[in-house]
């Protein structure tokens, strides 16, 4: 019963994070949001999961290390989010990671250079789903699936015994 349970909150982990991405590079492809860098960075855990339960089907041997490393993608996930939605609304200063570029713009070529990129600030929001920004989603998300992932480590460690 609990290998029926566990191969069920698997399945469900890789459907969600497939959505997730699938979701993510729609908005920013079919409907023209571009992202911030932050914004494409909290898509690496989604990533990560979707090969970690790759392998976890490969590899049935190691389930045990596989629950303990999706916890941790999960947490780093929701910590991303939370340092995201920290400088959206302002608690955070934005750092020069989010791509907000205070260089020198003394000479023509520079200031051509600067206009040629795209620069979207970590604090702008440009797409909201019922008035909650993506970033908010992604940390309930985040949540939801460490919780999932905590249950399949405590299936794991139970059969282990």
């Amino acid at each position: 019963m609990d290998n029926f349970r566990k191969e069920t909150y698997l399945k469900l982990l890789f459907l969600l994070c497939v959505a997730i991405l699938i979701t993510a590079y729609s908005i920013q492809y079919v409907f023209g949001f571009q992202p911030c860098n932050l914004c494409i960075i909290e898509r690496i855990p989604f990533m990560l999961a979707i090969i970690v339960l790759i392998l976890n089907y490969k590899f049935k041997k190691n389930e045990l290390f596989h629950s303990i490393l999706l916890m941790i993608i999960f947490t780093f996930s929701f910590l991303i989010s939370v340092y995201h939605f920290g400088i959206e609304q302002g608690f955070i200063d934005e750092s020069s990671f989010c791509g907000v570029n205070k260089a020198d713009l003394t000479t023509k070529e520079d200031i051509l250079k600067s206009l040629q990129k795209i620069n979207i600030s970590c604090k702008d929001v440009a797409f909201k789903i019922f008035d909650l920004s993506l970033t908010t989603y992604n940390m309930l998300i985040s949540i939801i699936m460490l919780l999932i992932s905590l249950k399949i480590y405590l299936i794991n460690n139970e059969i282990k015994k």
